[in-house]
């Protein structure tokens, strides 16, 4: 049987070749159509991968953290009693009554049995009756905000009773690591070391997840995090002073530990590996770690999850080491040997069961040819670096940048106004708290109550502290819990103890209270970060899924129709299914589309330039920095001075201040917020063009093979086998 070839049987370059002898013309068009339509089906699939993946890693994310703290209240907290009998009876009943559902209470025969049990962290506060005082215990080194909640909820029941109140820490947080933030940010960079690497070897270098080879490069690459971590936090901050050897191995076991669970799902789900990852690690991980916020304090959910997932027990036994003298690591390290033990035996079995059912089954396909955006790397030494240099580098940002932000926080150059009947008035007072108080905070004189109010409201200033008068014997603070409840907290603590010195009572007014639905004002910062991270995802997840969606023309639409349609998502989740916010729909809905397409364009400037190693500096800028600089989490009045500038001209803050006026002070400074990220957008945008002219953006995968491609069997069209190829 013979072909002809278009050229040789005279046809135009695009017709179609003649049928073999006996067969139908429909039938030898059959290959072509069909080839079509799976190019089809492909560039469709494709689209949706590009929005699916960002869909669900952000849905999660802001979905999973707000669920779980948005509205912090004691859930089933473990308190132990000290009394006497009658009096401990009716101090437990009164604690019921208030709140049934908050306390569980433990009545214990001594004081020194209530303190051991704190100090053990097998309750989260205790209180010792006796006669007409009452003590309240916690250890502040189980957990700042545990500390807080404890005494919020014992105090007032303290007080109630006709009770003297006294408080004692007996176990304080250390000077070099005053919020206990060194643990919280040490174990959040280890999940991330574990998990993240493997969904990157299995697109780029499958080869590497073969079990015999992948254990000892595991472990291995476990020594290497664990030195960096405890490089970074020990000698070059001095978060971590002493515990050397014990940090070492707690780091190293953590990051094998989740490195072998992620091996298992990833022999389960296999790319899909990293969104179970997330959930397990992050999503539902960090919460229940018990480092930022206390579980008894979350949904009933998260003491049980507290109790096995590999953040709780990394969190906790660092914790143990660092400030219990390791007292109660062992049975968390235990956690983290049977799961690297039972997830390592289990993927020898699959990887047995597999090699049964399939003896021919070739190699897993690479389906990212390199991190850099170039074509693929000959040397795999060159292509192995690149792929530790990503998950080193991000470890590295999370702890200098963020800890380095925030483990120390002490008002610095807070403003405050001083507000009295006369300038002269408060410039007096000023000299004298500026005499007692110097560097701590930056205060200003004002002649009246109304004035300082006014300035409080507009955020000019953090507080106001308003002097006696004839027509108020007291003084009065006036605070903005919804500017920021670190600040608040600061001034709060600082103005009782000065009022405390002049003899004087202090009354303290809140001029904008957080809602009770967002008491610590988390709305704003995950919805802030789900707006980043959408539009950043949404660059380098398509340009991995669907290159073909890189050039402009098709981009912005894209882009755009992504930033409407997920602001308005994000707002759903934030609203309707978790309850974090309040209304507010068409100025979120519109800010936050323009967030996620200004944010889009800033990394597309990143990706056109290095690929998919654009997530480093984008996040390092919009997230490692920006966060610190949002005033979201702590005030940048508490932080290092450079964060201040920063707060002025960085994405994620013009996004949080934007929610924030939305939300609470009725719009008031969205016109320049929004205008910081329009101009962010328009200039990455401007640049994206210049690029795209020197070099037109790629729109097919860079090849792993770059081997010549055979040559076309006879009669085989060459758009027929492009397609095929596809």
């Amino acid at each position: 049987m013979s072909h002809n070839s278009p050229a040789s049987s005279g046809n135009p370059p695009d017709a179609v070749s003649p049928a073999p002898s006996g067969v139908p013309v429909t039938a030898a068009a059959d290959p072509d159509a069909a080839a079509l339509k799976r190019a089809r089906a492909e560039k469709i699939g494709r689209y949706v991968a590009m929005f699916l993946m960002p869909l669900l890693m952000v849905s999660m994310l802001v979905g999973g953290y707000l669920a779980a703290m948005h509205s912090p209240e004691p859930n089933n907290m473990p308190i132990a009693l000290s009394g006497s009998a009658q009096q401990a009876d009716s101090f437990a009943g009164a604690l019921r009554d208030a709140n049934p559902d908050a306390v569980n209470v433990r009545e214990v025969d001594s004081a020194d049995e209530a303190r051991r049990l704190v100090l053990e962290r097998e309750v989260s506060g205790a209180v010792v009756l006796n006669g007409g005082s009452a003590t309240v215990y916690t250890a502040g080194a189980a957990g700042a905000s545990q500390s807080s909640a404890v005494t919020a909820l014992l105090a007032p029941q303290v007080l109630g009773q006709g009770l003297s109140l006294e408080t004692e820490d007996l176990q304080p947080l250390p000077e070099n690591d005053m919020a206990g933030l060194g643990a919280m940010f040490m174990t959040t960079a280890l999940m991330l070391a574990g998990y993240m690497p493997l969904s990157l070897v299995l697109s780029n270098s499958p080869e590497l997840l073969r079990f015999r080879r992948f254990v000892p490069l595991l472990a291995g690459w476990s020594a290497l995090i664990a030195a960096l971590v405890w490089t970074v936090v020990g000698p070059v901050m001095g978060v971590v002073q002493g515990h050397t050897a014990a940090v070492l191995g707690i780091c190293w076991l953590s990051v094998f530990a989740v490195g072998s669970v992620q091996l298992f799902l990833t022999r389960i789900l296999g790319p899909m590996a990293v969104l179970a990852g997330m959930l397990l690690l992050m999503v539902l991980g960090v919460p229940a770690s018990n480092m930022s916020m206390s579980v008894h304090t979350m949904p009933a959910l998260y003491p049980f999850l507290h109790s096995f997932l590999p953040a709780a027990a990394t969190g906790e036994s660092l914790r143990s080491v660092l400030y219990f003298d390791g007292d109660g690591a062992g049975a968390r390290l235990l956690v983290l040997v049977i799961g690297a033990a039972a997830s390592l035996a289990l993927t020898l079995a699959l990887d047995a069961l597999k090699r049964r059912r399939k003896p021919d089954a070739g190699p897993l396909p690479v389906n990212v040819a390199s991190l850099h955006g170039g074509p693929r790397p000959k040397s795999r030494t060159w292509r192995y670096v690149t792929l530790a240099f990503f998950p080193l580098v991000m470890v590295s940002m999370m702890l200098t940048m963020m800890l380095g932000a925030m483990y120390q926080p002490a008002p610095r150059d807070m403003p405050v106004a001083v507000a009295g009947a006369t300038v002269q008035q408060a410039d007096q007072a000023v000299a004298g708290l500026e005499a007692n108080m110097s560097g701590l905070f930056d205060l200003r004189a004002v002649d009246s109550a109304d004035e300082a109010r006014e300035l409080v409201r507009d955020r000019e200033v953090t507080a106001a502290y308003v002097l006696p008068s004839a027509e108020n014997p007291g003084a009065t603070l006036l605070t903005n819990q919804a500017a920021g409840m670190s600040a608040q907290q600061v001034v709060n603590q600082v103005f009782a103890q000065v009022a405390a010195g002049q003899q004087m009572e202090l009354t303290t007014e809140d001029v904008a209270p957080m809602p009770e639905q967002d008491s610590m004002g988390m709305a704003t910062m995950y919805l802030a970060m789900g707006w980043i991270m959408a539009g950043f995802m949404i660059i380098v997840v398509g340009a991995t899924a669907q290159p073909a969606s890189r050039p402009l023309r098709r981009l912005l639409p894209v882009v755009a129709a992504w930033a409407v349609g997920y602001s308005a998502l994000l707002w759903v989740i934030a609203d309707v299914f978790v309850g974090a916010i309040d209304g507010h729909f068409l100025q979120l809905w519109a800010v936050g589309a323009v967030a996620i397409f200004c944010m889009a364009m800033f990394t597309a400037v990143f990706e056109r330039l290095i690929g998919m190693l654009a997530i480093l500096p984008v996040i390092g800028i919009l997230m490692f920095l920006g966060v610190p600089a949002s005033g979201a989490a702590m005030s940048i009045y508490m932080e290092p001075e450079i964060f201040r500038y920063l707060h002025e001209v960085l994405p994620m803050p013009a996004a949080v201040e934007s929610i924030r006026s939305i939300l609470y002070f009725g719009g008031d400074t969205v016109g320049t917020h929004v205008l910081t990220l329009i101009i962010w957008g328009a200039v990455s945008l401007a640049a994206v063009m210049v690029i795209d002219r020197l070099k037109p953006p790629r729109t097919e995968a860079w090849p792993v093979d770059t081997a010549p491609a055979p040559a076309a069997p006879a009669g085989e069209m060459p758009a027929q086998r492009e397609l095929a190829a596809v």
